[in-house]
């Protein structure tokens, strides 16, 4: 142990510069494990028209099955950390985000709504518990320089399995009961990717991008405590994301577009269901793309450039969401292309946010801080959702999307410009706790014989 701080000592930038050894390819792992935990809200929202043939089901029942999963998640997502810090993150994201597949396989034989709503609702609750621990681990495996990057190569992984699932799933629609084998498919390979982190993930131990990971006393061993939630809350960085994120509508174009495509200009949904497929392969472009600006972007400007890309992607989202929402084109082409810029600038959030995030939270907190922003963003997705449904009901869905998706998402815009001032204090502040807090173990190891 003595040799390893020594070297650590000797060395702290070149560490800090690289990425943990295989950590790329534990990413990736990671990246399929959490995709497959968004797959099963893709099987509702791309199939919810034939699902809604075959159930009798209204609209808002639409906006009911993504609520209640969201709300789920955002009360079970604190509890998978807590069960986390109790027992191994390994453990919790084989059970919660592997083999809690069976409950999809499970909602794909609900014989009526109910059975449907509580049985994907379920699987929701458990899924909650993979994207908050997985933004945890990944902040322990990269350094701050690689943060945009890594986020946005994670979140890449989502796109690549959309892309592949969604003509799938539109095209299940045109067989008798395809809604079902959407849920078994999805279930099942969900349960494969926890076999295979079971087999294959190694936790690198909390703080270990910041070289700490070995001392337990400075770092870990946190538990998800009100006194941990007030300290977070105690961050008005922090509270201004969260204030973001529930009030982020973007998220419910994703549950809405395909029924919108159907209802709005009356496209077929195994044709709806094209324009997920390119959307999902640009999300894919532009995570890679977005991680990579990202972190230029923090380099040049090292308070402000991860925030003012987000912002920009924010802003620029609305105006392609307004002419894909609100515009009749001739064919179904010209709306793959507007939902293709969609993904494009949505893919740029993952490898925004995670990293401010991240800058503003101690390393033992962090898994903490996401549970807190994963249930704003899923009490948001929640929210918008349910009011969309029966907006659309009420007053026609072109209507409910343009004022609670679009006009929402420039207000949302506007709002991050608050978040700059306390950014930028309180990363500093983090970044000098976390160098001092590391400076007497590296003294120390160089004192050793």
């Amino acid at each position: 142990m003595a040799d390893e701080r020594t070297a650590l000592a000797a060395a702290p930038a070149t560490a800090k510069a690289a990425a943990r050894p295989g950590s790329w390819r534990q990413l990736a792992l990671l990246s399929g494990l959490i995709s497959m935990d968004s797959s099963e809200s893709s099987v509702v929202s791309v199939l919810f028209p034939a699902l809604r043939s075959a159930l009798g089901l209204p609209l808002s029942a639409l906006g009911a099955l993504v609520a209640a999963g969201k709300v789920a998640g955002m009360v079970t997502g604190p509890l998978w950390v807590m069960l986390a810090q109790r027992m191994s993150r390994k453990t919790v994201l084989v059970v919660s985000s592997g083999l809690w597949g069976l409950w999809s396989v499970a909602a794909g034989l609900a014989q009526n709504y109910v059975q449907l709503l509580v049985l994907a609702t379920v699987a929701s609750a458990g899924f909650a518990g993979g994207s908050v621990l997985v933004n945890g681990i990944l902040a322990d495996m990269f350094d701050d320089t690689r943060r945009g990057r890594a986020a946005g190569y994670l979140y890449a992984g989502v796109a690549v399995l959309l892309a592949v699932v969604s003509p799938v799933l539109g095209l299940l629609s045109r067989v008798h009961d395809g809604w079902r084998y959407g849920f078994f498919t999805s279930g099942g390979v969900t349960v494969l990717f926890g076999v295979l982190v079971a087999a294959f993930f190694r936790d690198p131990g909390v703080g270990a991008a910041e070289q700490v990971g070995e001392d337990r006393r400075r770092f870990g061993g946190t538990t998800l405590t009100w006194p941990v939630v007030r300290e977070l809350l105690g961050s008005s960085t922090i509270r201004l994301i969260l204030v973001q994120r529930l009030f982020n509508t973007q998220l419910a174009l994703l549950s809405f577009g395909v029924v919108y495509l159907v209802d709005v200009f009356h496209f077929s949904n195994a044709e709806s269901s094209l324009v997920s497929a390119p959307a999902s392969l640009c999300y894919l472009a532009g995570t890679a793309i977005g991680g990579v600006v990202v972190d230029r972007a923090q380099r040049r400007l090292p308070d402000t450039g991860r925030l003012l890309t987000w912002q920009l992607a924010t802003v620029g989202w609305g105006l392609v969401a307004l002419l894909a929402t609100q515009v009749a084109w001739p064919s179904i082409g010209w709306y793959v292309l507007l939902f293709c810029g969609v993904g494009v600038l949505q893919g740029f959030n993952p490898g925004c946010n995670r990293p401010i995030l991240m800058a503003v939270a101690r390393p033992e907190t962090r898994s903490a801080a996401f549970a807190l922003m994963l249930s704003a963003e899923s009490a948001g997705w929640a929210l918008s959702t349910l009011a969309i449904g029966y907006a659309g009901s009420a007053f026609g869905l072109r209507t409910a999307v343009l004022w609670l998706i679009v006009v929402l998402t420039f207000a949302n815009g506007l709002f991050m410009t608050t978040i700059y001032r306390p950014l930028r204090r309180e990363a500093r502040a983090m970044r000098a706790a976390t160098d001092e807090t590391c400076a007497p173990l590296h003294s120390t190891a160089t004192e050793q014989p």
